[in-house]
């Protein structure tokens, strides 16, 4: 009696899931309203990767990313995100008007070594919304001086003939 209840019960949950897909693909697509208006706000990077190069550790993690408002609207950054905590950005609150620059800045960890490979992820009311900005680089270790001895010469000694 078992099984057929068993059988049953897995059919039932089977064409539920089937019906659900069925309904879920009937829905219509989602439009933002930035993208819909062709007024909206748009954020322009001059660049969106940032090479530290080859840095030692304890360097200046450093470095910024200048974008304009390219829109005819007031442009709102909602949320700058890391992919990680040794990556913590900073941006402006307020509305950046149209034509205007801004800067975000962003400060790396650089006490860890090993090559860097990380992202900062803009989200805004621009048409483009979100940006994905990049670090990329590599920390090595300080080389230290070699600690090799100096040879002492003894002046005050007489060389010997043989």
């Amino acid at each position: 009696m078992k099984k057929p209840v068993l059988v049953l019960a897995l059919l039932l949950f089977s064409m539920t899931l089937v019906i659900a897909q069925e309904a879920n693909k009937q829905v219509a697509p989602v439009t933002t309203t930035a993208a819909a208006n062709p007024n909206a706000a748009d954020i322009s990077f001059t660049k969106t990767v940032h090479d530290y190069g080859t840095m030692f550790v304890g360097g200046d993690g450093n470095c910024e990313f200048e974008f304009t408002n390219t829109g005819k609207e007031p442009l709102i950054l909602s949320s700058v995100k890391s992919s990680c905590g040794c990556t913590v950005p900073s941006w402006p609150r307020e509305p950046i008007m149209p034509g205007k620059k801004e800067v975000i800045k962003v400060k790396y960890d650089t006490g860890r070594i090993g090559p860097i490979n990380k992202t900062i992820t803009v989200m805004s009311n621009g048409k483009n919304s979100p940006v994905v900005l990049k670090i990329t680089g590599n920390i090595i270790k300080k080389v230290e001086e070699s600690t090799v001895p100096e040879k002492s010469l003894n002046t005050g000694a007489t060389p010997t003939a043989k």
